[in-house]
């Protein structure tokens, strides 16, 4: 059986994937893990390699879900990226980092937030 956690994790993961098929951005793999860590949606748009967080709350109780982009999770995601870039041997491509915040509040729609090149932390 699966972790509810989990698959409530697992289905903001699906709410991204299609919103950045979506705006047009092709999801190239998905959970992908390195020693560095896991990336949750490696995508491409317009040639350039994005490195997708995703990270979806059902309450506010803890702030806003970007807001647990701390700077040792934000380090890990840039590791990460680096990581399967040279596992890929894409170490000469453009790259950025995205995060996809999701709230899932109960009885409305899925808010979904994509912030583009990220390049610092919004958590403490």
């Amino acid at each position: 059986m699966i972790d509810p956690r989990r698959a409530f994790g697992n289905s903001g993961e699906d709410l991204a994937a299609a919103h950045l098929e979506r705006n047009g951005m092709t999801v190239l793999e998905r959970n992908v893990s390195t020693f560095a860590g896991e990336a949750d949606i490696v995508a491409e748009e317009r040639g350039e390699i994005v490195f997708v967080e995703v990270k979806t709350r059902q309450v506010d109780d803890f702030g806003w879900p970007e807001e647990s982009i701390t700077p040792s999770k934000f380090r890990r995601m840039q590791l990460t990226a680096e990581a399967i870039l040279s596992e890929r041997g894409w170490e000469k491509r453009f790259w950025r980092l995205d995060v996809i915040a999701i709230r899932i509040v109960d009885g409305t729609d899925p808010e979904i937030v994509h912030l583009k090149a990220v390049d610092k932390p919004y958590g403490g």
